[in-house]
This record gives structure tokens, sequence and C-alpha cells, in this order.
């Protein structure tokens, strides 16, 4: 986890990639690093079966909240659009977003 001002990036090799992301916004939580931390465990478990597939977390604060930047790097082949279709569905979950906004508060 690397923190800088206002930013925070969660990624397990370094230097992080973002070969494949989606972004979306939430809104502001006191602990940054357990949402980090809850978002990559959920993108490791919905695309695990991606060969070559690392996740990365990168948030920043914004005046209207948090933006998240979920994906990672990916070093074999895939079907782009289709793996960041399924990012996007474990970023747009509405039950996710809660228990990680509830988790991070």
């Amino acid at each position: 986890m690397q923190r800088d001002g206002e930013a925070l990036t969660l990624a397990r090799r370094w230097p992080p990639r973002f070969d494949l992301s989606v972004e979306t916004r939430l809104p502001r939580v006191a602990r940054k690093g357990r949402l980090a931390h809850q978002v990559r465990q959920d993108l490791w478990r919905a695309l695990q079966d991606l060969r070559g597939f690392s996740p990365c977390v990168s948030l920043r604060e914004t005046p209207e909240g948090l933006v998240l930047r979920a994906g990672g790097q990916l070093d074999g082949a895939a079907p782009r659009a289709v793996a960041e279709a399924r990012i996007a569905a474990v970023l747009e979950d509405r039950g996710n977003r809660a228990r990680w906004i509830g988790w991070a508060a």
C-alpha cells in the first residue's frame, strides 16, 4: 500500500499497473485502506479465473467524495471489454458498495 497525500494505491506487485481499469465514485470514508482491501479482495474473487491477473485499487479524494479506480495488471491474453465489464459489475453491485462503505466507515 502506498499513500501519497490524499491518494492511496493498493497492489500486490510494484510498480502497480492498470492494464484494465474501471472508475466509480463513492462517498468519503474514514478508513480508505480498509475500503481498498475489500475492493481488491472482491475483484480477485470475481476475476481469479483470469490468468495473469493481479488486482490493483487506487483511491483519491475530490471535493465530491472518493474516486475509486479498480483493475490491475494482466499478463495474459483476455478480452479487455469482457474483463472490464466484470470489474464494473463488482464496483456497481449495491450489496458490495454498502458492505464496503459500512466496513470502512
